[in-house]
């Protein structure tokens, strides 16, 4: 296991590096324009940096101290907790979120109210596998759908084939019960297979199982894929996602 240990020579680096950044905010104001640009593209470039390293720390800070709790069925070749759940994302909320609001770059929001009253925020859980977790607070709601969309790293897509089972875990509350419904997608050239599942949320376990054996993937040409969670009569709730995870496993031969 690799450790920081900064030097000498690295706390002098970083001590000129914070003179440098706090010398450039006196200065920004009086700047011409080609200074300007190129200063605020150095700055993001850093800011993108100093975002992951955040993002990585604060996820293993609230980790649990063996394992990351993600269930793994028996030949798991894959498996996954996107970011919102992992570590702190930006923005970390949106209040009238309109459609395709995204909290991070893995979830997105869909709707079709004509006047938003939603909001969604990424939450600190107090126990559990994940860190963190997704709050919807649904008001008045004069739309005929909402769904999350979440978008499977290149990783979860590579290597899919045929006889794969996906199982998509969630741990999730409800301030009153609606159906939920997760649909996998599964983009192949100019076609898109689709399943879907019901989400069993009075089991007691929540999760589904994606079987691609029941589809007419072609493996070859995969080319990406997502999961939608659509969410039906959801007005007057709030939903939390404490956890979800994906797990990627062969099926079982008869």
């Amino acid at each position: 296991m690799g450790k920081l240990s900064p030097s000498f020579l690295d706390r002098v680096a970083l001590g000129r590096l914070a003179a440098r950044w706090a010398r450039a905010t006196e200065l920004a104001p009086g700047l011409a324009a080609p200074e300007a640009e190129a200063i605020v593209t150095e700055a993001r470039t850093a800011r993108r940096d100093l975002d992951r390293l955040l993002h990585a720390a604060e996820a293993r800070l609230g980790a649990p101290l063996t394992g990351d709790g993600i269930v793994r069925p028996l030949g798991c070749d894959w498996a996954w907790r996107p970011e919102l759940w992992h570590g702190p994302v930006a923005p970390r909320g949106r209040v009238a979120a309109e459609t395709r609001a995204q909290l991070g770059t893995e979830v997105t929001l869909f709707h079709d109210c004509t006047r938003s009253e939603l909001t969604m925020r990424q939450i600190r859980n107090a126990a559990g596998p994940a860190p963190f977790g997704l709050a919807l607070d649904i008001f008045r709601f004069d739309g005929s759908f909402l769904s999350l969309v979440l978008d499977l790293p290149e990783t979860g897509a590579t290597g899919l084939r045929l006889s794969h089972l996906l199982r998509l875990d969630l741990q999730i509350t409800l301030e009153r019960p609606i159906e939920i419904y997760c649909r996998l997608n599964v983009q192949h050239g100019p076609n898109t297979e689709q399943l879907v599942r019901e989400l069993p949320l009075y089991h007691a376990e929540t999760y589904v199982d994606f079987d691609l054996g029941n589809t007419k993937l072609n493996e070859k040409r995969i080319e990406k894929a997502w999961i939608d969670l659509i969410f039906e009569g959801p007005q007057m709730n709030r939903i939390a996602i404490t956890d979800l995870t994906l797990a990627r496993h062969p099926r079982a031969e008869i």
